[in-house]
């Protein structure tokens, strides 16, 4: 087998015996790299220090990402002008958070034949947001409600 020490220098083509030996003399493990390579190759290396340093590596990638929410307000074709400024100011706190906010508005029996209403709300409502997001899906109808999702804005 081909040996490698722990600084990353050929110690040259040796049998396993006399690699283990070195292992044993340098108080480190002997750690198989390319199994299938003629001959396989092996490295000198503290294995437990070696596992840290890479569970330490996985753990600060981890902490480094950003997770996006999905917050979602609910509004009626037929929102009464406080509660789309309370909602709107809602949505733009959830914006300004980083979060993304997918507005619907929800039909219920003979509101279905006014879907125009709800696209009205649904453009008024990216109107009132558009300094702190962007639409990212226009308002399209899935059954019962027209959905809309807004970014927040970098």
């Amino acid at each position: 087998m081909r040996l490698i020490d722990s600084d990353g220098s050929v110690l040259g083509i040796m049998s396993a015996k006399e690699a283990l030996k070195i292992a044993t003399e340098k108080d480190l493990d002997l750690v198989k790299i390319a199994p299938q390579a003629t001959p396989p190759v092996c490295k000198l290396m503290d294995y437990g220090k070696y596992m840290f340093e890479l569970a330490k590596k996985e753990k600060e990638a981890r902490k480094n990402q950003k997770t996006v929410n999905i917050k979602e307000v609910w509004v009626k074709p037929n929102i009464e002008e406080h509660d789309f400024a309370f909602k709107s100011r809602n949505a733009a706190r959830f914006l300004k958070e980083g979060d993304k906010v997918k507005v619907s508005v929800r039909f219920r029996g003979r509101e279905m034949n006014y879907t125009s209403l709800g696209m009205e709300v649904l453009n008024r409502f990216a109107e009132a947001l558009k300094d702190v997001g962007t639409v990212e899906k226009k308002p399209k109808l899935e059954g019962r409600s027209m959905v809309m999702i807004l970014n927040p804005k970098q």
